[in-house]
C-alpha cells in the first residue's frame, strides 16, 4: 500500500449525532399526582406528546408522586397520566423556552368529574395537630422539589448556551451539575458526554480523562433510554478512540436497528471503525451498505473507493488494477461533490488507475442529488 493511501485510509471522518436539543435552550415540565385516595402516587406513568412536531417521552412520579421531564422544546404537549395501563388524566399544556411549567394532577378530581358526583375535598377536613405538622411538612418538600427543578433547568439551559459558543469546560461543569440535580434524565448525561467528547477533541492534556467520563456518562444515558440511537452511535464513536473495537461495532450496528433511515450514517462509521483498525475488507462491505442505503452519500462513495483501492495490485510492467467498482465510486464522490473536500484526492486516485476524470453529468431524474455545480453536502 503507498504511504500516501495509507494515510487517508487511517483519516476517516466520523459522524456525530448530538444529543436531542443540546444546542437550544429547552423547555420543562414537573407536577405532582394525587391518586383516587388523595395521596401520593407514586410509580404513575406520566406520557408527554408534543402536538405540533411528532415526539413521545415518558418518565414516572418519585415515591413522593413527583415527576419533571426536562430538555423539551418549546410548544404544545398533551400530558397524560397512566395508572394500570389505563389513562386516568390528561392536560393539554405549553413548554416555554427556559420555563418550567407546572402540571399536577387529582386522580379523585378527575374521576369525580367524569362521573359529575362532587370530589371530596381532603384538604378541608377536620386534621389533627400531627396532620396539620406533615401536610405541613410535605409542603416545604414541594417547594424545595420545586427550588430544585427550576435549579436543574438553570443549569441545563446554562450547559447549552456553553456548548452553543463552544465553550466546553463551562458546558462540561453545567451539565455535570445537571446530573447531581438529576441522574434520572438520561438527556443530561447525554449531553454531559457530547460536552466531554467536544472538549477532548481539543485539549490533548484532557483528552484521556475526557473519553473515559464520556463513556461512562454515554452508557447511563442508554442504561435509561436504550431506544435512542445517537446515544448508541456517539459511545461507539467514544469507543473507537479507546481502541475498543469490537464494543464500537456492536453499538453502531444497535444503531443501525434503532433507526432505519440514518442506517447509512451508522454504517459509514462502522466503515470508519474497520479502516481504522485496518480491516479493509469489512470496511468497504460497510461502506457499500451505506451506499445502498442512501445512493448520494458521497462521502461513503469516497471511502468505498479508498477501502478497495487498499486491495489493489501493481503488475510488472507497473500497471496498478484496483477491484471492479473502484473507479465509479470515486468518479461518483466527484459526481456529488465536484468541488468537495475529497474531490483532488479522487482525481489522483483515478489518475493513478489510468481513469479519465469524468468533468460533465447528466441530468438526474426529479427527487435526485443535485446537479454537479450544486453538490450536496451529507
Amino acid at each position: 500500500m503507498s504511504p500516501m493511501l495509507r494515510k487517508v485510509l487511517m483519516i476517516v471522518p466520523f459522524v456525530l449525532f448530538f444529543t436531542g436539543a443540546c444546542l437550544a435552550q429547552t423547555a420543562a415540565l414537573e407536577g405532582s399526582v394525587l391518586g383516587a385516595d388523595g395521596k401520593p402516587l407514586p410509580g404513575a406513568l406520566i406520557k408527554i406528546e408534543r402536538q405540533e412536531v411528532r415526539g413521545n417521552y415518558s418518565v414516572k412520579t418519585n415515591k413522593k408522586g413527583e415527576f419533571f421531564y426536562g430538555g423539551l422544546q418549546s410548544g404544545a404537549y398533551k400530558v397524560t397520566v397512566v395508572v394500570d395501563g389505563a389513562d386516568k388524566d390528561i392536560q393539554m399544556v405549553r413548554g416555554k423556552i427556559g420555563d418550567t411549567t407546572r402540571v399536577d394532577f387529582n386522580l379523585a378530581k378527575a374521576a369525580a368529574a367524569a362521573t359529575g358526583l362532587p370530589a371530596v375535598d381532603d384538604s378541608a377536613r377536620g386534621m389533627s395537630a400531627a396532620e396539620k405538622a406533615n401536610l405541613e411538612k410535605t409542603q416545604k418538600e414541594n417547594a424545595a422539589a420545586m427550588a430544585k427543578n427550576k435549579e436543574l433547568n438553570d443549569a441545563f439551559n446554562t450547559g447549552k448556551q456553553a456548548a452553543l459558543a463552544n465553550q466546553w469546560d463551562a458546558a462540561v461543569d453545567a451539565f455535570t451539575k445537571a446530573t447531581g440535580l438529576a441522574p434520572t434524565q438520561h438527556v443530561v448525561w447525554g449531553n454531559l458526554a457530547d460536552s466531554l467528547t467536544s472538549r477532548s477533541t481539543a485539549n490533548a492534556a484532557t483528552r484521556d480523562a475526557d473519553r473515559t467520563k464520556a463513556a461512562e456518562a454515554y452508557q447511563k444515558a442508554i442504561e435509561l433510554k436504550a431506544d435512542d440511537p445517537a446515544y448508541h452511535n456517539n459511545y461507539a464513536l467514544v469507543l473507537a478512540q479507546m481502541k475498543k473495537f469490537d464494543e464500537a461495532q456492536a453499538e453502531l450496528t444497535k444503531s443501525a436497528q434503532l433507526d432505519p433511515p440514518n442506517a447509512g450514517k451508522y454504517y459509514y462509521n462502522l466503515g470508519a471503525v474497520y479502516v481504522n483498525t485496518g480491516n479493509l475488507d469489512p470496511a468497504a462491505e460497510a461502506f457499500k451498505k451505506a451506499i445502498d442505503l442512501d445512493s448520494n452519500y458521497a462521502d461513503a462513495y469516497y471511502q468505498y473507493g479508498l477501502s478497495l483501492m487498499g486491495k489493489a495490485t501493481v503488475d510488472a510492467a507497473g500497471k496498478m488494477s484496483a477491484p471492479p467498482g473502484t473507479a465509479e465510486a470515486f468518479q461518483k464522490y466527484l459526481e456529488l461533490r465536484p468541488t468537495g473536500a475529497n474531490a483532488q484526492p479522487a482525481k489522483d486516485m483515478l489518475a493513478s488507475l489510468g481513469s479519465t476524470v469524468q468533468t460533465t453529468f447528466s441530468n438526474r431524474p426529479a427527487g435526485g442529488a443535485a446537479p454537479a455545480n450544486q453538490g450536496k453536502k451529507k
